[in-house]
């Protein structure tokens, strides 16, 4: 294996093929492909060795084959948009290829992301003999990886989880998203959820907030929202309770949000203007700035992590394994703020993992069923290093003090 292909050239492709290209004594070949190759060509201009870029169409399963064909790789790694994982995953199957990517499916008419449509892709690549990986960015991704980890070497009953996820970091923007808008702001004007005792609950949005003490950030407000992994994770980790999911979001975010949803720009249904339809989530995407603009004199951090209650050797044991990621550092080495950063850098370790023969097998599965140790390691070579502490169980009060 020596040949890798990028789908996506946005915020966090953009890291990902700038890494790759660093990597080069695992990737011997590194291609780039976007709607748009001259998004391409920009990042291309910006690898430290050279890459080769390619235009296509990802909503067209076709046109992903011929690329493909074309390309010859041993992997592909989709960081196009979650509407695009299954054309994607389609050419991957049709060709025999490797799959990887770093959120699920989401059809474009209803903001619902599930891995419901992409695990019945199981049994078909075990019978091609390829594998699917899915969610390996950071949340999903590092915080499955973390829990798997956990679950493996620190617990022996894993009750609790808590995934909590801050960035402490300004833009100078008066309202801007970290990642693509239109996927951001579908995520947090669903429904809330959380998973309790083998059941979802759903909660309406950004209804449950408390205090959660970040590291090298301090106590921030946060709100409780549905996020991907707990999907999975409440299939591979065993005993569990229950899982949440928590994010923090300024005061200011929350008034433009509030603004945004009473005048109705965050539908996702068509609204006929002028004789022509027009979905007003995707015209603000539009207005707002590109996450990939952001980066410059982005200052401050990002402090992601999990906090897990279980059992160890008969005592009740409370741990926190995080990463902070720092965005002017970021932007020195790739021209990206953290958060692009922290999405975009995974994947390359996941894919050397791959190359490696570190990973391995067929069928589809999540980053939490593949060897996290490893990962890891390599995490932290790959500039995202993270860190463990055991918790008093007078920590995070107000976090465990929340009942739900």
């Amino acid at each position: 294996m020596d040949t890798l292909l990028i789908i996506g050239a946005g915020a966090a492709g953009s890291v990902t093929a700038k890494k790759a290209a660093m990597n080069r004594d695992v990737f011997k070949n590194v291609h780039l492909a976007s709607r748009r190759i001259s998004s391409c060509d920009a990042v291309a201009a910006q690898c430290v060795t050279p890459i080769k870029t390619h235009q296509v169409d990802a909503d067209i399963t076709e046109a992903v084959i011929q690329l493909i064909e074309q390309v010859k790789p041993d992997l592909l790694i989709n960081m196009a948009l979650p509407y695009q994982d299954l054309t994607i995953m389609d050419a991957c199957l049709a060709t025999g290829v490797h799959y990887m990517d770093t959120a699920n499916y989401e059809p474009r008419e209803e903001a619902k992301f599930s891995y419901s449509w992409q695990w019945p892709y199981d049994p078909k690549f075990k019978e091609k003999g390829i594998l699917g990986i899915l969610g390996c960015g950071f949340d999903p991704g590092v915080s499955n990886i973390f829990c798997a980890y956990a679950q493996e070497y620190l617990f022996d009953e894993i009750h609790t989880i808590d995934i909590v996820d801050c960035n402490d970091g300004n833009h100078g923007k008066s309202f801007a998203t970290n990642f693509n808008p239109e996927i951001n702001l579908r995520e947090v004007t669903q429904r809330g959820k959380y998973w309790k005792d083998g059941q979802f609950i759903e909660i309406d949005p950004l209804t449950i907030s408390c205090m959660v003490d970040y590291p090298e950030v301090g106590p921030r407000k946060s709100y409780l929202i549905y996020h991907e992994e707990e999907e999975s994770l409440v299939r591979n980790i065993k005993g569990l309770k229950q899982i949440r999911f928590w994010m923090t979001f300024g005061d200011n975010y929350i008034k433009h949000l509030d603004v945004l949803q009473s005048v109705g720009m965050t539908r996702i249904d068509p609204v006929m203007y002028k004789g022509f339809p027009v979905i007003p989530m995707e015209f603000l995407k539009e207005l707002l700035p590109p996450p990939s603009s952001l980066g410059e004199n982005y200052t401050g951090r990002t402090s992601i992590g999990v906090i897990f209650d279980g059992i160890k050797d008969g005592k009740q044991k409370r741990v926190f394994i995080y990463q902070v990621c720092d965005h002017a550092v970021c932007y020195k080495e790739v021209q990206a703020q953290a958060v692009s950063y922290t999405t975009g850098v995974p994947p390359i370790v996941g894919a050397k993992m791959l190359f490696t023969g570190i990973w391995g097998g067929t069928g589809v599965v999540n980053v939490e069923q593949l060897p996290s140790k490893p990962f890891l390691e390599e995490l932290a070579k790959q500039g995202l290093p993270w860190h463990m502490k055991e918790l008093a169980l007078t920590d995070q009060a107000d976090l465990f003090a929340v009942k739900t």
